[in-house]
């Protein structure tokens, strides 16, 4: 397969579902989310290279668990792709149980954090912005009419910003690094 076909070299390009000769604009709000989903999951890549090798989570290594949060990431990505993909409740619900998870041994919070920490508890705090702002092209695309995307890829894609700020604060929290209030001076 060719690394380039020059095809895209006037704006446009197919997705999975486009019909025979149809070419869509990139433009489209489907592949500003697109976008989004890749810059994403490129992040999550770049965490996952940070990742301490013995650093577990509910019993599995954090690397393991970022791949599998990157493989989710590929789904959804398909599934705004016009593929006949998307994820399950089921998915949903595992996160949400991670998460609940990992708070448990969190201290309660209060207020805001600054981010910060350890580099990777950095990285992770910048996956968890970035997550949140290709759930909203996600919801941007929903509400646009031009995509549906699935219930249950739309509640997954909300709880991944939680995920990745539970992580971030595990981190620094095993690494015994106090969380920081802003000042608000």
């Amino acid at each position: 397969m060719a690394l380039f076909t020059g095809k895209g070299d006037k704006g446009t390009t197919k997705l999975f579902d486009s019909p025979p000769g149809v070419r869509v604009s990139k433009s489209s709000p489907i592949f500003e989310c697109l976008g989004q989903l890749d810059e994403l999951n490129t992040l999550v890549g770049w965490c996952r290279m940070a990742a301490p090798k013995d650093f577990l989570v509910v019993g599995k290594e954090i690397e393991r668990l970022l791949f599998e949060v990157q493989q989710h990431l590929f789904t959804v990505q398909a599934e705004v792709a016009g593929a006949p993909k998307s994820l399950s409740d089921k998915n949903v619900e595992e996160v949400s149980a991670l998460i609940n998870t990992i708070e448990k041994e969190l201290p309660e919070i209060k207020t805001f954090l600054v981010p910060g920490g350890t580099e990777f508890s950095a990285r992770l705090d910048i996956a968890r912005a970035v997550s949140r702002r290709a759930e909203r092209r996600l919801v941007t695309l929903q509400e646009s009419g031009e995509r549906a995307v699935s219930e249950a890829s739309r509640a997954w894609a909300n709880r991944l910003s939680s995920l990745f700020y539970a992580l971030g604060r595990l981190v620094n929290h095993r690494a015994g690094i106090a969380e920081q209030p802003p000042r608000y001076d």
